[in-house]
């Protein structure tokens, strides 16, 4: 991501290189919860569906990212606060569904004077993975009064406030992390550091409080967390993602992407994890299942078009599904980037058995390109 205050900054970062994902990582936890500066991209995804005492529901994400600037130890860093790193930067959104209202917010900084930051990894693995002392050993990454914080080794607490709109959520995990891909890896392209390291928490208990205005409720419900870093994990060919984040009434949940490319087609790097109720993983290849899209929805401010419906069929995990976006207009327009993210309902049939369920649903490079994420970037 490019913002007219960093320039100063990449004068200063042509020289050592970035880490890229490879086979093998060992994941260690709570430490991994923590910030990887080695590597160019990162970002901790919160999204979930949240439900008040009178039964009105909402969705909400809370997603902090970094997109690094300058990549291992440079001592220019050290030179002046006005260095940047980083770009530090979070979205944060409710979905209303009763009132059919989605808010979006965004805040960037440089965190010059430690009002943005990451916490550090309790036991950095390289140098480039250098200690980063945060404001508060809890904080793991924070903006201005946007925060996550550890409260314990799964179990985390989420703050945001923007106008009217303010979330405050404690989150503790059912289930213990998932790892995605094989060998500590997701692979997202052909080639050595096309990939990710990418783990999930895909059951968190969730409960808080949600203020809407003069509104304020107390609220239940499920969360997801994605953590992954990578560095242009993206092959130039690929011009976006449909993610889906899916928990379901019999316990499990399911976690698929699809890369979509410039010819239309889907990505052979497409694929998924299943989590059964007592968290054993099945993992998904793109020859495991179909995605088919329904009905769209065109964004009236930025002309993208995004399938609000689709179909999903796993054969060989019985699953047979109905998709649907609980609000069609999902869509954060910001700068420099717009995406669709909202929550979804899931009905269908596992082994010839009604299942239903709800999640989360990204949809990237409908309304532009993929700042950030691909070859040469």
């Amino acid at each position: 991501m490019r913002v007219a205050l960093l320039l100063l900054a990449l004068a200063f970062s042509a020289q050592a290189e970035w880490r890229v994902a490879k086979p093998g990582w060992e994941y260690v936890f709570p430490s991994d919860h923590g910030s990887h500066p080695g590597f160019k991209t990162e970002w901790w995804y919160f999204t979930g569906n949240l439900t008040a005492k009178d039964g009105r529901a909402f969705g909400y994400q809370l997603t902090f990212f970094r997109q690094g600037i300058l990549s291992g130890d440079e001592d220019i860093i050290a030179l002046s606060r006005f260095v940047t790193r980083d770009v530090k930067f979070a979205h944060f959104t409710v979905s209303d569904l009763a009132t059919g209202k989605f808010h979006f917010f965004q805040k960037l900084s440089r965190g010059a004077y430690g009002e943005a930051g990451f916490g550090a990894p309790a036991s950095p693995r390289s140098a480039n993975d250098r200690e980063v002392v945060p404001p508060s050993a809890k904080q793991l990454v924070w903006i201005d009064d946007w925060s996550c914080e550890l409260a314990g080794e799964n179990t985390f607490r989420l703050r945001a406030a923007k106008d009217e709109i303010a979330l405050d959520l404690k989150l503790a995990s059912t289930k213990p992390p998932v790892i995605h891909g094989a060998n500590g890896l997701s692979q997202k392209a052909a080639g050595e550091g096309r990939a990710s390291h990418y783990y999930s928490l895909t059951r968190m208990a969730s409960d808080g409080t949600l203020r809407l205005g003069h509104e304020e409720f107390a609220v239940t419900g499920l969360s997801w967390f994605d953590h992954e870093w990578a560095t242009n994990q993206l092959a130039e060919n690929q011009i976006g993602w449909d993610w889906f984040s899916l928990q379901f009434d019999d316990g499990s949940e399911l976690m698929l992407f699809q890369l979509r490319t410039k010819d239309g087609t889907r990505d052979a790097f497409s694929s998924g994890t299943f989590i059964d109720a007592k968290g054993r993983t099945t993992s998904i290849t793109n020859t495991d299942f179909t995605l088919e899209p329904g009905e769209t929805w065109k964004s009236p401010e930025t002309g993208g078009r995004y399938p609000t419906a689709w179909h999903l069929a796993i054969p060989r995990l019985g699953l047979d599904l109905d998709l649907r976006a609980a609000l069609k207009d999902q869509e954060l327009r910001l700068k420099p980037v717009v995406y669709w993210e909202g929550a979804v309902r899931a009905t269908g049939m596992v082994h010839g058995q009604a299942l239903r369920g709800s999640g989360y649903l990204e949809m990237t490079g409908y309304a532009g390109p993929i700042a950030g994420m691909q070859a040469g970037q």
